[in-house]
């Protein structure tokens, strides 16, 4: 069984979209996967599945969508590719400040020239770079006053994507090694 990380999309924002991890976590156990766990309540998932990423977004949707009575969107990752993500972050390194970093995960790689408008625009005082399925964030401020959001990157690049800070992505690797 290979490592997987499922990443929600606006679950338990505002008291809306309202699921408990211990449901989450039945859920996926009902859809076959295997030891699943589940990180802060935003909709982090690790767990074993030989399924195909496609294949587990789509169930995962579906199953939330039975179960819960709304669309929530699923990206999911292997463990690898969670680590090339980290790994080709340019804006982490020993001088950064982590909390001023994110990751904003893509749903598929978007089309050149959807890339070369966004990459046009003014984002100052925040900076990002794309790369494949990944757009890394740097913000001079506070993520949520960033022009920088998850629906700025869906009109722009038009896929879905969903956003986590730093260290949150960094212990979602640690939870796959473990």
């Amino acid at each position: 069984m290979n490592k997987k990380i499922g990443i929600l999309r606006g679950i338990n924002v505002g008291g809306k979209r309202k699921i408990l991890m211990a449901d989450l976590k039945l859920l996926c156990e009902k859809l076959g996967m295997e030891n699943v766990k589940t990180y802060i309540q935003s909709g982090n998932l690790i767990f074993n599945s030989d399924k195909q990423g496609f294949e587990l977004e789509n169930a995962l949707e579906k199953g939330i969508a039975q179960e819960f009575g709304f669309d929530v969107p699923v990206i999911v990752r292997t463990e690898k590719e969670l680590e090339t993500s980290i790994n080709n972050n340019s804006f982490y390194d020993k001088d950064v400040d982590i909390s001023q970093l994110h990751l904003t995960f893509l749903k598929e790689k978007p089309a050149k020239q959807h890339i070369d408008k966004v990459s046009s625009l003014d984002h100052e005082p925040d900076k990002f770079k794309i790369k494949d399925k990944d757009v890394f964030i740097l913000c001079e401020g506070k993520y949520h006053k960033s022009k920088l959001s998850n629906s700025f990157f869906e009109k722009q690049l038009k896929v879905g994507a969903t956003t986590r800070n730093w260290k949150t992505v960094l212990k979602l690797l640690e939870l796959a090694k473990n």
